[in-house]
């Protein structure tokens, strides 16, 4: 009798690592060849536009750059010499470039030049709009029954019918052009229709109102005719002139001269100041004012103690309690480990913003469960987030509590890591558990964790999350300061960025990013000069 042989399956993971080189090879012939075509024409059709938009701003530069990367990707794919380490290096260094590269010398150009509120756009497009915002209507001036409306290219234009004359007229950003009689009729309401334009009504009317405010029809003599409201205009006229001979506005009511102050704004011999203001380089003045400004200088000295107390704080009592935890739960034999390991871990599987704002409403002062629970059984009543000292404590406690199984887990594996053999030699030596650990346990551990403490040090000095989403850095003094009780050097940045003086002041915050950036490499490097002796012991 002849017997079958059964076929025996395939393990799951080998029908896996079988079908990499079916898939490899199926996109090495011509379905590669097709794919990789398509997407070197979908990157040379956005090289193209990016070169039209460069061309028009007339930046030759970016452009040359331009050329030359994509010629470069262009020869690495279809060259017929293989570069498979060129194939995979083009896209990470693309990357590299455009998310790490590009923004960090952006920050660091930014931090030279005065880039704030009123001082974004280039000096030509300030002067314009000085020219803009500075008209207002003469004694005499005229007054139209207008109508927005667009052409029938689209663009925006206003109809509109003299008051005095009953001419119809209608004005692009441009110029006043005359219309024939009978072009535009009018209603109870004003303009009720313009032949060859139609009229705005409704949302698309409503939605325009800023473009409207800005918009100006230029006239004679430098005038302009504004829209007031929905169905009237004015002519308005320039209470100041630039005088492009010696780079100066005159206003024309009392002849005071605004000249170019060398630092993007036209300022009068008092001390007047015109805006818009325009981007330019600034040199070192932001950093002069972290030192020479009493108001900025002050507050950093204060956050930045505060920023390493914090950062240092968090990581030796997270690493502390998550390695004794990794220690008492890598016992073999223990009942519930695998539970208590779980229950560690809950605070990592939540996602952090939702935590810290969980802890937000535990903490509060009024109806927080924790002081509630503190009043009803010690009869506390404790500030948590409305006392300065209290509010570090708690920011301390609640990024203990989210840091603590991330070192929880990672002293676990170290710890599993360590050979047996050492620790029941040091045992047979006659060395009791205090000294195993201090000798040969933690030495070893270490070779594996400092890398990660100082990540974890980097991390907590910028940790913004953190303080903002529970404490938005507060409390703050009672003079009414930038800087709060809680905030760390990243949170002032961001309060400087967009609470300080009229506003926004980027260059101010990047300059004091590319301090917090120094001193956060210069401790890393310290730190990991100091870890080399680590390595010897492994």
């Amino acid at each position: 009798m002849s017997t079958a042989t059964a076929r025996v399956p395939a393990p799951a993971g080998s029908r896996r690592a079988a079908a990499i080189p079916v898939v490899l090879a199926f996109f090495s012939g011509p379905v590669g060849l097709v794919t990789k075509i398509g997407l070197l024409s979908l990157s040379n059709g956005l090289a193209v536009w990016a070169a039209y938009v460069l061309v028009d701003h007339r930046n030759w530069v970016a452009l040359a750059v331009l050329a030359a990367a994509t010629g470069l990707i262009d020869y690495v794919y279809l060259a017929r010499r293989r570069t498979p380490a060129a194939k995979f290096l083009v896209p990470a260094t693309v990357f590299l470039i455009g998310f790490q590269v590009v923004p960090i010398i952006y920050t660091v150009e930014v931090a030279f030049t005065n880039y704030s509120t009123g001082h974004i756009a280039s000096k030509a497009d300030a002067i314009r709009q000085i020219e803009r915002v500075t008209l207002e209507p003469p004694a005499n001036g005229k007054s139209y029954t207008a109508a927005p409306a667009r052409d029938a290219g689209g663009n925006l234009v206003l109809v509109l019918r003299d008051d005095q004359t009953g001419k119809d007229y209608v004005g692009t950003d441009e110029r006043l052009t005359a219309l024939a009689p009978g072009t535009v009729t009018t209603g109870a309401l004003g303009i009720a229709s313009a032949k060859g334009y139609r009229l705005l009504k409704g949302n698309e009317l409503f939605s325009l109102d800023k473009t409207l405010n800005s918009f100006v029809v230029p006239t004679a003599g430098g005038a302009g005719i504004r829209m007031q409201g929905l169905s009237q205009a004015v002519e308005l006229r320039p209470t100041l002139r630039y005088d492009s001979r010696r780079d100066a506005f005159v206003r024309t009511r009392d002849g005071t001269v605004f000249h170019d102050n060398g630092e993007g704004s036209f300022v009068s011999a008092t001390g007047e100041e015109l805006e818009p203001g325009w981007k330019t380089f600034v040199g070192t003045k932001n950093f002069g004012s972290i030192i020479h400004n009493s108001a900025i200088r002050k507050p950093f000295l204060q956050i930045f103690w505060w920023t390493f107390v914090f950062a240092v704080s968090v990581v030796f009592l997270s690493f502390a309690v998550g390695l004794f935890l990794a220690i008492v739960l890598n016992k073999k034999g223990m009942r519930f480990r695998r539970l208590y390991r779980s229950a560690i871990l809950i605070p990592w599987a939540v996602p952090g913003f939702l935590s810290l704002l969980v802890w937000q409403g535990l903490l509060n002062d009024d109806f927080g469960v924790v002081n509630r629970v503190f009043l009803n059984h010690v009869g506390l009543n404790v500030p948590w987030l409305f006392d300065g000292d209290w509010a570090k404590v708690s920011v301390i406690l609640v990024s203990f509590w989210l840091t603590v199984p991330y070192f929880f887990l990672v002293s676990l594996g170290a710890l599993q890591s360590i050979p047996d053999e050492l620790v029941e030699a040091a045992r047979v030596d006659g060395g009791g558990p205090i000294q195993i650990f201090r000798r040969v346990t933690l030495p070893l551990l270490l070779v594996a964790v400092s890398p990660l403490l100082i990540a974890s040090f980097a991390f907590n000095f910028n940790n913004f999350n953190n303080i903002y989403l529970l404490t938005s850095g507060c409390p703050c003094d009672s003079a009414g300061g930038i800087a709060g009780s809680t905030d760390i050097l990243i949170s002032y940045t961001y309060k400087l960025a967009i609470a300080t003086g009229k506003g926004q002041d980027f260059a101010l915050a990047s300059a004091v990013s590319i301090i917090v950036f120094l001193i956060v490499a210069s401790i890393s490097a310290v730190s990991f000069s100091r870890t080399k002796a680590l390595e010897n012991l492994a």
